[in-house]
């Protein structure tokens, strides 16, 4: 066999190689995928029960309702034209407070309710942690 042979070969094992890693990468992927949702996308339609999704939106303001246990809450995830009550036991973030951002992560039940097992806040492209801005703030203190 020529060299020029051998080396296409090689090439197309490669290729073939690469590709099939690709292909076994994606499979096993897309069964630990979480879907976003937020509350309007599935009012009205079939929830998907078996799935661990996210679920985005914003925490309705009155309605974050602390159990006498210290770490469950119950709150409410509006995006301003559908809501969905949400049941959560664990520690929430820093960041979470009524009328910000959050995605929760975990599973529909039958009844319209979401249970999270994982409480993600968001922010604004504003934020800045109260560490820097207590330093900020006294840096401009000290250059006036």
């Amino acid at each position: 066999m020529k060299a020029k042979h051998q080396r296409l070969v090689l090439a197309l094992l490669a290729l073939g190689a690469i590709l099939g890693a690709s292909a076994l990468a994606m499979s096993a992927l897309k069964d630990q995928a979480a879907f976003f949702y937020a509350p309007a996308d599935v009012k009205g339609k079939p929830l998907p029960l078996d799935r661990h999704v996210r679920l985005g939106g914003m925490v309705e303001k009155g309605s974050i309702k602390r159990a006498a246990d210290g770490v469950s809450i119950r709150f409410v995830v509006t995006d301003g034209q559908a809501t969905v009550p949400v049941a959560f036991k664990g520690v929430t973030p820093d960041l979470f407070k009524e009328g910000s951002g959050v995605v929760a992560e975990g599973k529909f039940q039958p009844d319209g309710s979401f249970v999270a097992d994982n409480i993600l806040a968001k922010h604004d492209e504003r934020y800045m942690p109260p560490q820097a801005a207590g330093n900020m703030h006294e840096t401009k203190t000290l250059e006036q």
